[in-house]
């Protein structure tokens, strides 16, 4: 192992963890947070200048269906981060370089698969979703030039999962900031100087996500490390490492899976009570989106830092991991749950004038903020658990008392009292149960020999 590949490992592996933990939480978050304002201009440049079929096309049922393939795969690439950083934690340079060679192996396959079967069978999802005749053919043709630049999309994700594996989320953050400032003028240029609506869009997509994907190539290639990328490798991958990602990786790919449709039948829920409401609920999620961001990158750091401290055979600094991430998280909660309910009215004002839209955001901020720290739990454990090739319960765990206690109270509760105060409960029922009992198990796990 190089001198300066001993430096970074120790950053993780070594020191204070709380500082350096910071140090990788940041950089994911204000990828999250760029991602998230690029969308919104994104969505602004295809309405105002391809008109609101084009961006109903953009943002309606493909969304939906492109969420459900990259979040399935951005679950396998978790499971090649957790494989990569046990192995770069515990030294181990030949088994990071195969882990590095597979992953990205599978990252191709799938995305010839995915792109196969996206481009072949789009009439037939847009139909299921009964996208309306009028935006048929923009939401087809969209879907199959995204479809078409899969591999290349994939290949980004899993990279970039590499490379924070091994601790840098630096590097990331910079190839997503590029990306996204360049599909700005490319979004003007194909959808208002070419006129070409959301296939202009799509066209504008790929050609960002292609730069992302040469961006990984270069700088893995060029990387000295052990987990420098040599192209004619990728053809020699392990079997045992290929299982290994995927037993990891398959579970969180149906979470993600998962997670999508029970949002989805909450989403039909809220439709049924009025247009009031879904704009409330509407602007609702983009705030809560924020938490999200937060909670979800501080779960990426703690599964990492778990993960090259366990491949390190350091369980004391994979404890402290887990409490200092959940310190911090929960600091962090609190004070976005405070300046949300503090505030609370002032935002929902950005997104719209109407007092009546206004007065249901800020019932349904001031509701759901107040179980953000209880989620935490969930996030942080999870993680920790996933860091530690811990998979299949937690996986169970949140399917059943996330997903599928959320979907069975809507079906039982909601008929004896329709409100959509009886929509929103649906969220901290199901926080409590799975928190419950991922302390419950992670404290079985510890104690059955992991300490």
């Amino acid at each position: 192992m190089t001198k300066n590949k001993s430096a970074a490992a120790s950053r993780i592996t070594e020191g204070a963890i709380w500082s350096q933990i910071l140090l990788f939480f940041f950089p994911i978050l204000l990828g999250s947070l760029f991602q998230q304002l690029y969308n919104t201009a994104d969505a602004i440049i295809v309405g105002r200048c391809a008109g609101k079929e084009a961006l109903s096309a953009v943002g309606g049922s493909t969304a939906s269906i492109i969420n459900i393939f990259v979040g399935f795969f951005t679950g396998i690439s978790s499971g090649a981060t957790v494989v990569a950083a046990h192995f770069y934690g515990g030294k181990q340079e030949e088994k990071v370089s195969e882990t590095v060679h597979t992953s990205l192996m599978i990252s191709l396959c799938a995305g010839v698969v995915f792109g196969v079967v996206g481009i072949l069978f789009s009439p037939l999802m847009l139909q299921l979703l009964k996208t309306p005749e009028n935006l048929f053919g923009q939401s087809l043709g969209y879907m199959r030039i995204y479809f078409a630049a899969t591999p290349a999309n994939l290949f980004y994700i899993m990279g970039a999962g590499i490379l924070r594996a091994v601790g840098d989320s630096r590097r990331p953050l910079y190839f997503l900031i590029v990306s996204c400032v360049a599909n700005i003028p490319l979004d003007f240029l194909f959808v208002a100087g070419l006129g070409m609506g959301a296939e202009g869009a799509a066209v504008a997509t790929v050609l960002s996500q292609i730069l992302s994907a040469v961006m990984v190539f270069v700088v893995l290639c060029r990387d000295r490390e052990c987990y420098r990328l040599v192209p004619g490798k990728l053809f020699r991958c392990s079997g045992k490492i290929l299982k290994r990602v995927l037993w990891i990786g398959i579970p969180a790919g149906l979470q993600s899976v998962t997670y999508g449709f029970s949002n989805s039948v909450i989403q039909a829920k809220v439709n049924s009570f009025g247009t009031d409401n879904i704009a409330a609920w509407s602007a609702y999620t983009k705030l809560d989106g924020i938490f999200w961001m937060t909670v979800s990158a501080m779960g990426i750091a703690v599964t990492t830092f778990v993960g090259q401290n366990f491949g390190a055979g350091k369980m004391e600094r994979v404890k402290k991991s887990m409490w200092e991430c959940m310190g911090m998280s929960m600091v962090m909660a609190g004070v976005i749950s405070l300046f949300f309910y503090r505030f609370a009215e002032f935002f929902f004002g950005v997104f719209v004038e109407d007092a009546g839209v206004i007065a249901l955001g800020v019932s349904q901020l001031h509701f759901l903020t107040r179980f953000y720290l209880i989620y935490v739990i969930v996030e942080i454990l999870s993680g920790t658990l996933r860091g530690l090739e811990c998979v299949v319960v937690p996986t169970i765990i949140s399917v059943v008392l996330v997903c599928v206690l959320r979907v069975a109270w809507i079906a039982v509760a909601l008929p004896f009292d329709n409100t959509m105060e009886t929509v929103m409960m649906s969220y901290p029922i199901t926080w409590v149960a799975a928190a419950a009992a991922f302390i419950l198990y992670y404290i079985y796990y510890m104690k059955r020999g992991r300490n």
